[in-house]
């Protein structure tokens, strides 16, 4: 690593797990000093047949839902792809002003605003389903009202047991699922170079990546060295409270989690302050002769 240190990150090496943004967290990296090393660890998968979300378009037309919960961009052109041919782009915001729109995030609320689309309530950072049931306590409360949610890439069995609980009838409208990348090539190569200390930070920006990170590193028979690592050498940036809680349910540290559960937030958090983190030998691999 450069000794010079007129940029933040000094020229360290800097892993991004993020697949669809990859390009632009590399951008900030670099812009920031450090080298980018992406290495995605997931990939979205619509689902092509789905029928629930052929019920959901019928039931909205309608009018059989009073809110719908939006919670991811990608999610809702995903929706207005697959169902073009029942519910036109132009009929979004029609087909929605007969509910209570809810978005959980500025991604979602940005898609659906590429719809024309308006929103009743926008979900508070750091948008996870705690700060959506808080909102809708104290602004909808969701007693006897049929309310949809759609997912991401996997069920939200906190947010729909929650509404359940308050007496919502829930409708889950499943949309895409998660799956390693079909080139699961970098991600191993950045694992190892992981284990065998020659990065100096990584970047989580979701929970899913978490758990692919686990499981390449297992099958890669790696797993006790990125942990090591990732306990005592690598930095470890998280995006928000709901990535920090995966990283601590497999043990693994949350060194650096910004104010604001955002990308750019998140590099430049990490810039500023992986100095300050006490690990040994951070960005640097370990001494050869040391090594086994």
């Amino acid at each position: 690593m450069s000794t010079d240190s007129s940029t933040p990150f000094d020229g360290l090496r800097v892993a991004i797990f993020e697949a669809r943004m990859a390009g632009t967290l590399a951008d900030m990296v670099a812009r920031q000093g450090g080298v980018p090393i992406v290495a995605p660890a997931l990939r979205e998968v619509p689902f092509e047949d789905n029928p629930g979300a052929v019920a959901f378009a019928d039931n909205l037309g309608a009018g059989r839902f009073d809110v719908v919960i939006f919670e991811t961009g990608v999610g809702v052109r995903y929706l207005a792809e697959l169902l073009a041919s029942r519910l036109p782009r132009a009929g979004w915001a029609e087909a929605l002003s007969k509910t209570k729109v809810v978005a959980r995030g500025p991604k979602p609320a940005a898609a659906l605003r590429e719809l024309g689309v308006s929103i009743d309530l926008h979900v508070p950072e750091p948008n996870t389903w705690r700060e959506t049931l808080a909102l809708l306590d104290a602004r909808l409360p969701v007693a006897g009202l049929r309310v949809a949610v759609q997912e991401y890439g996997q069920p939200l069995p906190e947010l729909t047991e929650g509404l359940e609980r308050r007496g919502a009838v829930v409708t889950c409208v499943p949309v895409y699922r998660w799956a390693l990348p079909e080139d699961t090539g970098p991600l191993r190569a950045a694992l190892t170079a992981i284990a065998e200390r020659r990065m100096g930070a990584a970047l989580f920006t979701s929970a899913q990546q978490v758990e692919h990170v686990h499981q390449v590193a297992a099958a890669a028979g790696i797993e006790d060295g990125v942990r090591a690592a990732l306990a005592d050498h690598v930095v470890v940036g998280s995006i928000g409270p709901t990535t920090s809680a995966a990283l601590r349910a497999h043990g693994l540290p949350v060194d650096i989690e910004p104010e604001h559960p955002k990308s750019g937030h998140l590099v430049a958090a990490v810039a500023a302050s992986w100095r300050s983190i006490a690990k040994a030998g951070i960005g640097k691999p370990p001494n050869p002769r040391s090594s086994p």
